[in-house]
């Protein structure tokens, strides 16, 4: 059936099918701010549909009114060639709309069952609830224990949450925003398994990512948006990585620079043997860790989601106070036992890797995020605290150094885009000039350029003396920045190796427990040791 043209609301006429779902000229304005400008896009049955652009370019404002998150300013949306009205996601899952979220919606104090029968019809619960949790898990390697309160899982197990709660609904729409951000090569390879199921199914999905790479194996069509409005489509099959990237940011993406690593400086982070037990209950202990990062070092740490990343991570900043002050060291002093903000007087710097309310307040201004991060170290007014006019001033050259998207001149952490609150707080570390800087996932959600920006400054941090530990999920950006590689696997860290002495293949193994020995908790071998393994198509 051909789509009625209807020039009074704006829907143009279709030369095919009509599309399983479109938007026709959507505007979506906050206050004075124009977040999508006169968008049309048009999703059919039976294909994988790229949503590109950078972050703030639209992308998920668009995506919340089509999930009836947001209602549009102007513009209608359709269904079959219809119009509806999409009031609530409870209007848009009952039309077969199921959307899974880059930021996790999902209630921290409840199990995950209880977060997926949320949205279940009631008759699913209990145990018909958790058995369809086990099944569907089993089926497509999205394993989940129904009893876990959600508090205590990593960022990848809360992904497998969202994806698994969409998939359980059934829908005829799925979107998709940034749903490998979190996954390893693997986990991600059993996920695109799924999305072409579902497309040979008939099934519509929407696909956001910035892996430019994953686009290109998914999706044959894709429509890029930038500063809120469509700017072009193209088949991303026809194109390269940077040829998209470069349509999304209206101009040629530069390459990371690596700058020529001369002879180490001192040591300026050292943990040793250190052990502790698990924080909770479903949390990961840590096995006699031992690592150590001189200045101009890039460390990189690898592993999947849930073997001690978060608990490092905690210990390394102080979150988690160590068994001795010796088990850690900034700059030779034991730190131990100390606070996060006894060590941010050291020189530390820390990047979580959960940014909406570990790294950043939502609710607080960007100035106020600011004098919360930097209230303990920087020079006080003679009352005895920071000026917020100094906050102010921070935060502007944070948001100019790294390019921060936002609407108004200081809002709401919680109002940027997943990409540019990224870009904010990496930015509000790295321009205090840490001695010591500790990130995991830096580059988590944002798009090709501030990825490469992000690098490079971490990388230009490294080359003005400080010692970087890096935590990441995502082996090419490893790669990239670490002069170094470790793999945690189940609380226990390999030893260091010099990157361009390894390769992803013999890392990507280590983080699935194996070693060159056969079993957990090995070294990485250096590549010649190594049998060639294939990796996914989208990690080359």
């Amino acid at each position: 059936m051909d789509a009625a043209p209807s020039p009074a609301i704006g829907i143009p006429r279709n030369e095919g099918p009509t599309p399983l779902f479109g938007a026709y000229g959507i505007v979506k304005r906050f206050g004075s701010f124009t977040a999508n400008d006169g968008v049309d896009l048009e999703i059919r049955a039976g294909e994988i549909h790229a949503l590109l652009g950078e972050n703030g370019a639209g992308k998920s404002t668009l995506m919340k009114m089509l999930y009836g998150l947001l209602e549009p300013t102007e513009g209608v949306i359709t269904h079959k060639g219809d119009i509806v009205q999409l009031p609530n996601p409870e209007a848009a899952r009952r039309l077969g709309i199921g959307m899974v979220f880059q930021h996790f919606s999902l209630c921290e104090n409840l199990t995950v069952a209880e977060n997926i029968a949320l949205v279940m019809p009631k008759a699913l619960s209990g145990k018909a609830l958790a058995a369809r949790i086990a099944r569907l898990g089993a089926d497509y390697g999205l394993h989940l224990d129904p009893s876990r309160p959600v508090w205590s899982l990593s960022a990848g197990e809360r992904q497998r949450i969202e994806i698994v709660r969409c998939l359980l609904q059934d829908p005829s729409l799925l979107i998709l925003d940034e749903p490998t951000s979190v996954l390893t090569p693997g986990e991600a390879e059993v996920l695109f398994t799924v999305l072409e199921r579902l497309r040979e199914e008939g099934r519509a999905l929407l696909y956001i990512s910035h892996r430019l790479d994953e686009v290109r194996r998914l999706c044959a069509r894709a429509t890029i948006l930038r500063a809120g409005k469509v700017v072009g489509a193209c088949n991303p099959r026809e194109e390269t990585a940077r040829s998209l990237a470069a349509m999304m940011v209206g101009t040629a993406v530069r390459e990371v620079t690596h700058r020529k690593r001369g002879t180490p400086g001192r040591e300026r982070l050292r943990v040793d043997r250190l052990s502790l037990p698990a924080p909770g209950l479903h949390a990961t202990s840590l096995r006699d860790v031992t690592l150590s990062v001189a200045g101009g070092e890039i460390l990189g740490i690898a592993g999947i989601a849930g073997n001690g990343q978060a608990e490092l991570f905690a210990a390394l900043s102080g979150e988690i106070r160590a068994p001795s002050p010796e088990a850690v060291r900034i700059d030779g002093q034991p730190v131990g036992s100390l606070g996060i903000n006894a060590r941010r007087r050291l020189g530390a710097g820390f990047v979580p890797e959960e940014r909406n309310g570990h790294a950043a307040a939502p609710l607080m201004s960007l100035s106020e995020n600011v004098l919360l991060s930097r209230y303990a170290t920087v020079p006080l007014t003679r009352f005895g605290c920071l000026k917020l006019g100094s906050a102010r001033d921070l935060a502007r050259r944070v948001i100019d150094a790294f390019d921060v998207r936002k609407a108004g001149p200081d809002p709401a952490a919680g109002t940027l885009s997943g990409g540019n609150l990224q870009k904010f707080v990496v930015g509000r570390e790295i321009l205090a000039e840490p001695g010591v800087l500790v990130i995991n996932q830096p580059s988590w959600g944002v798009d090709a350029a501030a990825a490469a920006h992000i690098r490079q400054a971490v990388i230009d941090l490294a080359a003005r003396g400080a010692a970087i530990l890096v935590i990441s999920q995502d082996l090419v950006e490893l790669f990239e920045m670490a002069g170094k590689l470790s793999v945690l696997n189940d609380g226990t860290l390999s030893p260091a190796v010099p990157s361009a002495e390894t390769s992803r293949e013999a890392v990507g193994l280590l983080m699935g427990g194996a070693s060159d020995h056969g079993s957990a908790g090995g070294s990485l071998p250096p590549v010649h040791e190594m049998a060639p393994v294939p990796l996914p198509a989208h990690a080359h």
